[in-house]
């Protein structure tokens, strides 16, 4: 089962651990989110089970980057997706930019 998700939000920031940089993130919100939570529940019906923490694999497009990653339910009811600093290297996104992208749900 693949399903693909488009998706649109700015590129925010988190810090974990000072002294490290900051790790960027994208919240998937509205129709992007509901698209990923009923591909999550589909597939928990399907295997019997959550994966940890109630999280999808994904491959991510941004721009001409690609990348394996897993997206993780957010208590506000979204989806936390991770971006890695060299695709935001390579694309050129500082925080805060507005990003698009392309998400295919495995």
């Amino acid at each position: 089962m693949s399903d693909t998700v488009r998706f649109a939000g700015p590129l925010e920031s988190m810090t974990i651990e000072d002294g490290y940089d900051p790790i960027g993130w994208v919240a998937l919100t509205g129709e992007a989110a509901e698209a990923i939570a009923g591909h999550e529940l589909a597939r928990r019906l399907e295997l019997g089970k959550r994966r940890g923490l109630g999280s999808v694999k994904v491959t991510a497009r941004i721009g001409d980057n690609e990348w394996q990653t897993s997206l993780f339910p957010q208590k506000s009811g979204g989806w936390f997706l991770p971006v890695k600093k060299p695709v935001r290297l390579a694309e050129g996104l500082d925080f805060g930019d507005a990003i698009e992208g392309e998400l295919e749900l495995h």
